[in-house]
């Protein structure tokens, strides 16, 4: 595939992250579904959405697969060209009317994302990056002083090579990092416990076993927009355990994109 080729999909889909920005930012989640436990949230905005993006791509591009968390009955991603898709990444967020949630979309081949777009609707925060063409945040200008009375304000944008602090700081060591992790919906079994292992290590002092003593955690509650925080600079480490294709695929290449490194938590990965 073509460098023309993704740069075609990069911009489909940044439009159509704009196109379904608005009904998220407009919405009103007063109809809240459970899935598989009571932290696990669905909404009728995460369904529309998906359904806009979903048919939209199908209808651009009919030859590639769909992989999106609020229709995937397996959550198994293919080979095959894919795009992967979290409406909302941040429901329960988004039900709390906390503004830290997400658009998630990438364009997924050989099991690599090769193109990814998160949007945050509320702030109006567009991070986006292709393979080997580095990673960008495209975000309102902040004002340098206040309006006057009646003056209309217009909203002017500046797009910014990730990450935003070049060179970044060093990080010499777990002590100095500002650390990103998240509970997720899966609160018993295996996985829970490894994480709250990892948790209790990540705080402890470093006189204690295995302790590593971060700086300081962070739960704010979107894969995507963590991972789009650690490509910015401003976490430093984003630790995760048991999350799906949809909640990682376009933060994943924008972390790369920005110099950073994904590695799984297996032997050899």
């Amino acid at each position: 595939m073509t460098d023309s080729n993704l740069q075609e999909i990069h911009d489909f889909l940044v439009a159509l992250a704009q196109k379904a920005g608005p009904k998220v930012a407009s919405a009103n989640p007063s109809a809240v579904d459970t899935k598989k436990n009571s932290s696990d949230l669905v909404t009728e905005t995460d369904k529309a959405v998906e359904d806009l993006i979903s048919s939209s791509c199908r209808k651009a591009y009919p030859d590639y697969a769909f992989l999106g968390e609020e229709t995937s009955t397996s959550g198994r991603l293919s080979a095959s060209p894919t795009f992967v898709v979290d409406p909302i990444d941040g429901t329960t967020n988004f039900v709390h009317a906390h503004p830290y949630i997400c658009i998630s979309m990438a364009f997924v081949r050989n099991f690599k994302p090769e193109v990814g777009v998160v949007y945050n609707p509320f702030t109006q925060h567009l991070y986006t990056a292709i393979r080997g063409q580095g990673a960008y945040l495209t975000a309102p200008k902040i004002p340098t002083s206040f309006p006057t009375a009646g003056q209309n304000v217009e909203s002017t944008y500046e797009k910014r090579k990730l990450p935003l602090r070049s060179p970044p700081l060093p990080l010499p060591d777990l002590s100095s990092a500002l650390v990103a992790v998240e509970y997720g919906n899966e609160r018993s079994g295996n996985n829970w416990e490894t994480k709250i292992g990892t948790f209790n290590a990540l705080g402890r002092a470093k006189t204690e076993k295995d302790g590593a003593m971060v700086q300081s955690v962070r739960s704010l509650g979107s894969a995507a927009l963590n991972c789009c925080s650690v490509a910015r600079g401003d976490i430093d480490v984003y630790w995760e355990g048991g999350c799906w294709a949809w909640d990682v695929a376009a933060g994943w290449i924008i972390v790369e994109e920005a110099g950073g490194m994904v590695v799984g938590g297996n032997s050899g990965e």
